[in-house]
């Protein structure tokens, strides 16, 4: 079972800029709870995400000598890949890969064959760097665009993807607009079919509908999750103020209770909800 948790989602759309040195302090707190990975930062245009625009700083202030988590960043473009690989405390780079075309030029402004080539770059420049590519299905539950949207879409997206070499392939709800039904339809089509990929959630919802989705996936089969402290953050083109990441607590609760034995500095946990309070207090 992989936790992914994903500060850099929660931050991200935060209009108050939260000081270098006390994003690096939660991050180095969540680094010590155990998680497989943490969605550290991104290397976008400082103009598209304000917020992470230190995100370069904030890995030189991160204290990776007693973890075995590793870093993820997100990458949108090639000029992004060419900056991310150059730092070898980076594990992973995630690209967001839209099947909705309208959100694909809004989120990274390219069309989604564009997009296909930046995915096939990223492999190479992984490969040279030591790096391994989480590639997101993003829209993967449907769009409020007006894109055609079904699970056979989502399967040949997903299959360009796995044929060209993407080892770990995310599905991600942008919007919230996901439902217990549609997450029992489409994972278990991907997990049974790409056997030898990694295929893991990346869930938004309200508050009200964490449990069922989290319980949805579970049962498909998932054993790669991601969510935020909280439910911070979000995707900031979500029309809901409400529509967030999954809330951590919830699925740590949740999989415990299924007798998962996630293996969690709990003591650290604690520490990392409290210093929360002041991370996000000016949002």
């Amino acid at each position: 079972m992989k936790l992914i948790e994903c500060p850099r989602d929660a931050m991200q759309g935060l209009h108050d800029f939260i000081p270098t040195h006390l994003k690096a302090a939660y991050i180095n707190l969540l680094l010590q709870v155990g998680f497989d990975t943490i969605d550290f930062g991104s290397f976008v245009s400082p103009k598209a995400i304000p917020q992470l625009r230190d995100t370069a700083e904030v890995l030189a202030q991160l204290n990776l000598q007693n973890t075995s988590t590793k870093l993820l960043a997100i990458v949108a473009n090639l000029r992004g890949v060419e900056e991310a690989v150059k730092h070898k405390e980076i594990n992973y780079l995630g690209f967001p890969f839209s099947i909705s075309e309208t959100f694909q030029q809004r989120n990274t402004n390219s069309r989604i064959a564009q997009s296909l080539t930046t995915v096939e770059e990223m492999l190479n420049l992984c490969d040279q760097h030591q790096k391994t590519a989480v590639v997101y299905l993003s829209m993967g539950f449907g769009n409020p665009y007006g894109d055609e949207w079904n699970v056979e879409i989502v399967e040949k997206w997903a299959d360009e993807l796995v044929s060209r070499g993407v080892k770990i392939v995310s599905l991600a709800d942008t919007t919230g607009v996901s439902t217990p039904e549609k997450i029992k339809t489409i994972l278990p089509v991907l997990i049974e079919k790409f056997k030898q990929t990694e295929i893991g959630i990346h869930l938004h919802s309200t508050p009200f509908t964490r449990l069922e989705k989290i319980e949805a996936a579970y049962l498909a089969g998932c054993k790669r999750f991601d969510s935020a402290l909280k439910g911070f953050g979000g995707c900031p083109m979500a029309a809901d103020d409400l529509t967030g990441n999954m809330a951590t607590e919830d699925l740590i609760d949740y999989l415990q209770a299924k007798g998962e034995d996630l293996n969690l500095n709990m003591e650290k946990w604690n520490e990392a909800m409290a210093l929360s309070a002041k991370v996000f207090s000016g949002n």
